[in-house]
């Protein structure tokens, strides 16, 4: 996995500054709220990018741990959390983090699980999640529902954003490989500011999107038990071909030793 939102990561704030995190930090809650066996005080953030879930889960009393691949993204997160001291940022590869303290939960938001692209890395990154873990821990996460991405197809899309004098104009052109459930999204913007262009990007995200069921089978083989899948932010609505992205709800089955 190399590391991407190297660039693009400078401008990611920029970007998704349209993205509702405390919604889906209120979301978050309600699965812990609806699914959890116990309180759950300790947060593990898998792939927290700039910290657009950690921190405010952090200002809620949480305490929380995150991670990225991405050297600029973490730098970005801990600017942002400054004067938070129940929050910790790391710079780790999802498949082989290590971090000396069981969670209660550990939240996995933004289609990160997606970056992660061949089964044995898949079942890598569940496997040390897992390890994370306290019995009966709550591990949510998001992913592309490979039944609508193979109906609705990718396409064609551009992004312009603003903030604080800066403009990105963001366009991405997909790459479908259907046989190998790849997307390969071809990303390329433009930073504008005072009217000149400051700084041109390009960068391609491999994208893997995944099947219900595949999402369970993966699940139960790394020491979870799935709880439920529904449409992302809608915990009554049911998957089908027409929702794009999906959550997974699952709990940590107890291991050896821990019964």
């Amino acid at each position: 996995m190399p590391e991407i939102f190297k660039d693009y990561g400078k401008y990611y704030d920029i970007l998704y500054q349209d993205k509702n995190y405390e919604e889906e930090c209120n979301f978050i809650e309600e699965i812990f709220r609806r699914y959890s066996q116990k309180e759950i005080k300790t947060i593990l953030d898998a792939g927290c990018g700039t910290g657009g879930h950690a921190i405010p889960m952090a200002k809620r009393g949480y305490k929380v741990v995150g991670f990225d691949a991405s050297e600029v993204m973490i730098e970005r997160a801990k600017e942002k959390a400054r004067g938070l001291n129940n929050i910790y940022f790391k710079i780790m590869d999802i498949r082989d983090f290590h971090i000396n303290e069981k969670f209660d939960a550990c939240i996995c938001m933004f289609a990160v699980i997606d970056y992660i692209t061949e089964t044995k890395d898949i079942l890598k990154a569940l496997r040390n999640i897992r390890r994370h873990l306290k019995e009966n821990s709550l591990f949510i996460f998001d992913f592309w529902n490979g039944l609508a991405v193979l109906r609705i197809l990718p396409s064609v899309r551009v992004k312009i954003m603003e903030s604080g004098g800066i403009k990105v104009i963001r366009t991405v052109e997909p790459e479908l490989d259907a046989f190998n459930h790849i997307n390969k999204s071809h990303y390329r913007m433009i930073v504008i500011k005072d009217g000149e262009v400051v700084d041109e990007i390009e960068e391609t995200h491999v994208i893997r999107f995944y099947f219900p069921q595949e999402i369970k089978h993966y699940l139960e083989d790394a020491g979870f038990e799935l709880i439920k899948i529904c449409p992302f932010m809608d915990l009554e609505g049911k998957v089908d071909e027409n929702v794009w992205n999906i959550m997974a709800i699952a709990k940590a089955r107890a291991e050896e030793g821990e019964r």
